[in-house]
């Protein structure tokens, strides 16, 4: 049984990749307060200032251009069994080696995996009959490399429990964020932008759901131009912004649709955008980067400033886009709209340090999820283990 150092509080390493498909994020974590590792019983209440998960390091590990390019591939439908067999041990590979060096000082490792398709509902017109998800990244991979036990796939039992698996990480973000007193929004810009609505520290009143698209559809743009990203939001500040098309794209039936929801890059991608690409490249740019600011500010409108809100701290690849922060700062206002960075934190670590949390909580029994956020029946204990034979 895997058990913590004594005299030092338990340390987990988080592994992420998110919905860009741009890299894997690396973050140790370290939970004062809270039992070592092997060291069973309640799970503490929230108590003290915020974040009482503290980063001790992170590390980014871009993807290789193939194996992105195999990624986004399985993630449209694109991919045979033979290579989904493949990819799933390849990333293994490419996960432990990411987690090498870090994982030296770990207790244990939380590994997201990349998320190649998700369905939280059923759809028969798109051939949806069966709610399911998949994420890839053997876990038994990074197991032998690194000797360490390791929690993953995380999603499969809050979708067995009727929920949509997602999201997640609110459970996370509750324990690392939330001030007693203060209505705090906690948002994530990834390829999917999300929210996690905290009302001080009480846990019922927690809300989050995917609001729709944030770099998704940007990267996407940017891939016209020959690059993986929008950097510093030049594409997105040329050309012209199609307001017209917006405002069909705004009526999409999800934007409206009430919490709790999630989706992902099949849903939101440039051919499902009517009359896009009649649009310029460096046109679709500006609009899809001003589409996606002014679908979350629909979101919060609609489903979290009724309920009070004080600021909103924005974490993931889009705090780093310029231009689609202006856009949503100017949206959102008079609400305030900070970064990570300008409240101390740290941005980039924000997704893989709370798997890095969701892992350890796993890992002591503890449930992990909130099922007012993900639609399930009751909480459940999300993640897998896989130990290590030099335990």
């Amino acid at each position: 049984m895997q058990t913590s150092p004594k005299g030092r509080p338990p340390r987990v390493l988080g592994l992420m990749t998110g919905t860009s498909v741009d890299g894997i994020d690396a973050v140790l974590t370290e939970l004062p307060g809270y039992p070592a590792l092997g060291t069973f019983g309640a799970a503490p209440v929230l108590g003290g200032p915020a974040p009482r998960a503290a980063v001790l390091a992170h590390q980014f590990t871009p993807f290789r251009d193939d194996l992105r390019t195999a990624l986004l591939a399985a993630g449209r439908n694109e991919a045979t069994t033979s290579d989904l067999t493949q990819l799933g041990f390849w990333l293994g590979e490419v996960l432990a080696e990411a987690a090498a060096e870090l994982a030296r000082d770990a207790d244990l490792i939380a590994s997201h995996g990349q998320t190649v398709h998700h369905i939280p509902h059923l759809d028969a017109p798109r051939g949806w009959h069966t709610r399911s998800t998949l994420q890839i990244g053997e876990a038994a991979v990074i197991v032998e490399r690194t000797g360490k036990p390791v929690i993953s796939d995380f999603r499969p039992p809050d979708l067995a429990a009727g929920g949509q698996a997602a999201p997640l990480v609110p459970f996370a973000d509750r324990i690392m964020y939330a001030e007693a007193g203060l209505r705090r929004a906690v948002h994530n810009l990834g390829g999917i932008s999300n929210l996690t609505y905290l009302p001080g520290l009480d846990e019922a009143g927690v809300v989050a759901f995917d609001t729709g698209p944030a770099n998704a559809l940007i990267d996407e743009a940017a891939e016209l131009f020959g690059k993986r990203q929008d950097e510093g939001g030049q594409m997105g500040a040329g050309g012209h912004v199609a307001e017209s098309l917006i405002q069909i794209w705004l009526n999409d039936p999800y934007l409206s649709a009430a919490p709790p929801k999630s989706t992902g890059r099949e849903r939101w991608n440039l051919q499902s955008l009517p009359g896009v690409f009649e649009l310029a490249p460096q046109d679709i740019a500006a609009s899809v980067t001003a589409f996606s600011a002014l679908s979350i500010a629909d979101a919060y409108r609609r489903f979290v400033t009724p309920l009070g809100l004080d600021e909103i701290v924005v974490a993931g690849g889009g705090a780093f886009n310029p231009t689609l922060m202006s856009h949503l700062r100017a949206a959102l206002s008079p609400i305030p709209v900070l970064t990570f960075e300008e409240r101390g934190w740290n941005s980039a670590a924000r997704e893989a340090a709370a798997f890095a949390v969701l892992g350890y909580y796993a890992y002591q029994g503890w449930r992990n999820t909130l099922p007012q956020t993900t639609g399930a029946r009751h909480a459940v204990i999300a993640g897998k283990l896989s130990r290590s034979w030099r335990e």
